[in-house]
């Protein structure tokens, strides 16, 4: 069993991992690139190995991880499969083969759209939704939107990081919302 503190002092080694890069993709914009945990397979097994203390809790409780595309991608079939649950991808428009429903959210500049399989989970069930980052909320919460017109539950989100000052928890009401790093 681990203790706050190595959780502590995992978190800090994967904070120092994140590369800082200014003025991407746009200007005035501070990008945390996560590139360097993945590349490194002991950051990035930290990374998993903390997020799946931060919902152990709730592990029996839940059926499905719902990844979004596309950094969900990376660290939610992990997840699902270490926990023994179903990982659902959250695709963009035209990504997947089967019947979809669909999502639009609103960006910066103009609107985007995520759809999951109309047959992706059985009413019910009860989903965590994962991504790398947490910012303003509206990609997170159109994802927790299908989740709910397939007739399932949100029992929460899960991000490796999360941009306080864009107070993305405000989009996704009173879900669990757990974020390994904060800037």
């Amino acid at each position: 069993m681990s203790t706050s503190s190595e959780d502590e002092r995992l978190r800090l080694g994967l904070r120092d991992k994140i590369r800082n890069i200014p003025d991407f993709p746009s200007p005035g914009i501070l990008f945390r690139d996560i590139t360097p945990i993945l590349a490194d397979p002991q950051a990035f097994a930290a990374a998993v190995e903390l997020h799946q203390r931060q919902i152990q809790d709730m592990a029996g409780e839940l059926d499905v991880i719902v990844g979004m595309e596309s950094r969900g991608f990376l660290f939610g079939p992990i997840l699902a499969h270490r926990l023994g649950l179903a990982f659902v991808p959250a695709r963009k428009p035209g990504k997947l083969p089967a019947a979809t429903i669909e999502e639009r959210y609103e960006l910066e500049y103009g609107t985007n759209a995520l759809q999951l399989h109309a047959d992706a989970f059985e009413k019910g069930a009860r989903v965590l939704i994962v991504d790398d980052l947490l910012a303003t909320g509206g990609t997170a919460a159109a994802t927790g939107r299908l989740v709910e017109r397939l007739g399932g539950e949100v029992a929460g989100y899960l991000f490796l990081i999360e941009l306080e000052a864009l107070a993305g928890r405000r989009a996704l009401g009173d879900a669990r919302v757990e974020a390994l790093l904060r800037f």
